[in-house]
């Protein structure tokens, strides 16, 4: 026998109780007591390892283990043992943990049947010696104190309940049932939290040791919490807020009490306020953006303010724009640049039923390519470009309106594929965003490619371009219709002059046949712009013009009608000769931007387009 063993046998054996040594490490008994051994029906010999007396219980014996070896002490009724013979044992377990011992802890078994026994044949006895009259008095008042109390507690509009130190409910008041759905027989005497606080709102499993009101009878805290959730007993979660109490009997700590109110409907009301607020800044966001952009579009210089022409062809794009303009199909406008493409698609807008929503105009080569999509499906703040606001597209603040994307095949090819999923699917997803939108957009673009062309289906995807193609609208070169100079003149004189503040000259035969005779290789911009040159130089009543670029001493070489072949050739020719001039820079005052008068991007994508490369300017 050892030392150790020697001092185990001298505690058990000096107490009254049935009493035993528990190593909790290896689950042995290192020693019981003759009255253990008696109450649990088991000989010293022949004793099993604690687990097996706890049975399915283990796991609330490890939590009292646990205060055990926490508080230095702990006691508990709920836990039922196992004798050996097979009967259930009803008893109360008292804990000691032996601080000269790690990890072994003395273990007081008392019978509650027994004690159960001997308190009702002590309180018979104290009846009998008080006499039935003094018995009766007691009960009364003890019952009118009891219905007191159940007045006061029904009447309160707040949930209340109470808990014993084991976690059991010992009460529960009128507005607790009615806000719960359960009865006090489905209460009374149970562990509440396993009944009404088990799991979170989010499903996750809520356990015993986290809860605040667990802490509160058992480490003496009063929590008060704000948002979580009960479960009523059909199932369904009720958001509260409560404060959970400990409360004491004679200085000992008896259990806790919890005082809680539904806020579920408060709870709902702030989300809906919440998203409404949202809802309102999104709208405030887009007006503001849709102010700027109109505002833009008022201030821009516009050339046109009505279709001029009284050609077959410019007939035929009136007719054109008459039929397709009260529809929502897509139309897509083709022709060189400087053609009133752009006026073609606002004709059509002011024509439809979308003519109070805006017109949002997207120039697909007016953007750097790394910020066309942004520009185009709009941004969250922190999103791939570290925006600082949330910014809406173009294709968002066109919802409602209409779309026009000038010079399409400008796009890069990627954009165009995400470009035609969202006009497909009708929704539109900002740049770090997952959540999409609904998109109600009718659609104009203009492009001027002509499938003619070899690099046409390198610059526009056929899929987009069979998906914008339901309506197509050509417009026609002005060298195609001469006869469409005179009316144009006309009015784009009357325009500059009334800019300029100065009196309309006339126009003599003379200047209408060098104007005829032009081939306009820049269409209406370009007449448009030796108009307006023509009206500050003209000092009498005659319009003046200066020589235009084509002019030459041959007239057979001034009126022969060029290719397209030809024409695309000169562009190129022209485009590499800039490029020499610059030594390849494309950007700045000195780039060849500059010397062609044009943007940078759309230098950019022509040498693109045309397949140019540095060894063909060098």
């Amino acid at each position: 026998m050892t030392v150790e063993t020697t001092f185990f046998d001298s505690i058990v054996s000096a107490l009254p109780e049935a009493a035993c040594v528990l190593c909790t490490d290896t689950d042995q008994i290192r020693e019981m007591n003759e009255q253990a051994q008696k109450l649990l029906g088991v000989s010293v010999d022949a004793c099993p390892r604690f687990a097996n007396f706890v049975g399915t219980r283990l796991g609330e014996f490890l939590v009292f283990a646990d205060e055990i070896d926490t508080r230095g002490q702990a006691w508990t009724r709920r836990i039922k043992l196992n004798r050996g013979d097979g009967q259930v044992l009803r008893c109360e377990i008292r804990g000691h943990k032996l601080a000269t011992h790690s990890h072994h802890i003395l273990l007081l078994i008392i019978d509650l049947d027994e004690m159960d026994r001997r308190a009702h044949l002590t309180e018979i006895a104290e009846l009998q010696r008080a006499g039935l009259d003094e018995w009766k008095r007691a009960e009364n008042f003890f019952s009118d104190l009891e219905r007191r109390n159940q007045l006061i507690l029904n009447a309160a509009g707040e949930g209340i309940y109470g808990l014993n130190a084991e976690g059991r409910t010992t009460f529960v008041n009128r507005a607790a049932q009615e806000m719960l759905g359960w009865t006090t027989e489905d209460l009374l005497g149970k562990d509440i939290h396993s009944i009404i606080h088990h799991h979170h709102l989010s499903g996750k499993l809520y356990h015993h040791h986290d809860c605040p009101i667990y802490k509160s009878f058992r480490f003496e805290q009063v929590n008060r919490i704000e948002d979580e959730v009960f479960w009523r007993k059909d199932g369904k979660p009720i958001r509260v807020e409560y404060i959970s109490t400990p409360i004491y009997d004679h200085q000992i700590l008896a259990g806790a009490v919890v005082i809680f109110r539904d806020i579920t409907e408060r709870k709902e009301n702030e989300l809906k306020l919440k998203s409404a607020l949202q809802e309102v800044a999104q709208l405030r966001d887009r007006l503001e953006q849709e102010n700027a952009y109109l505002q833009e579009e008022i201030n821009s210089e516009r050339a046109h303010h009505a279709i001029i022409g009284t050609s077959a062809a410019a007939a035929q794009v009136l007719a054109r724009i008459d039929l397709v303009a009260e529809t929502d199909a897509t139309v897509l406008i083709s022709g060189e640049p400087g053609t009133g493409k752009s006026l073609v698609a606002k004709e059509i807008h002011q024509g439809g039923g979308r003519r109070k929503r805006p017109l949002i105009h997207f120039n697909c080569n007016s953007v750097a390519p790394e910020a066309v999509e942004a520009e185009l499906f709009g941004q969250v703040r922190g999103g791939p470009h570290a925006a600082k606001q949330d910014k809406p597209g173009k294709l968002e603040l066109a919802h409602g309106g209409t779309l026009f994307l000038d010079e399409v095949e400008d796009l890069p090819p990627d954009i165009q594929g995400k470009l035609l999923h969202s006009l497909q699917n009708k929704t539109v997803t900002r740049l770090g965003d997952t959540r999409e939108k609904p998109l109600d957009i009718r659609v104009i673009a203009a492009t001027t490619v002509l499938k003619s062309r070899p690099s046409a289906e390198t610059l526009l995807r056929r899929s987009l371009f069979m998906h914008l193609n339901v309506f197509p609208i050509t417009c026609l070169p002005l060298r195609e219709r001469p006869e469409d100079v005179p009316s144009l003149t006309s009015h784009l004189l009357k325009l500059a002059c009334k800019q300029l503040s100065r009196p309309v000259p006339t126009i003599t035969e003379r200047v209408m046949q060098q104007l005829q005779n032009y081939a306009w290789p820049g269409n209406v911009r370009e007449l448009r712009n030796v108009i307006e040159r023509a009206a500050i130089v003209s000092r009498g009543k005659k319009l003046q013009i200066e020589p235009l670029g084509n002019s030459s001493d041959s007239d057979q070489e001034k009126n022969r009608i060029r290719t397209e072949t030809e024409i695309q050739s000169l562009i190129r020719a022209n485009l590499i000769a800039a490029l020499n001039a610059t030594k390849g820079k494309v950007s700045g005052p000195t780039g060849a931007a500059a010397l062609l008068d044009m943007r940078p991007t759309t230098v950019f994508s022509r040498i693109k387009s045309f397949g140019l490369t540095e060894t063909d300017w060098i």
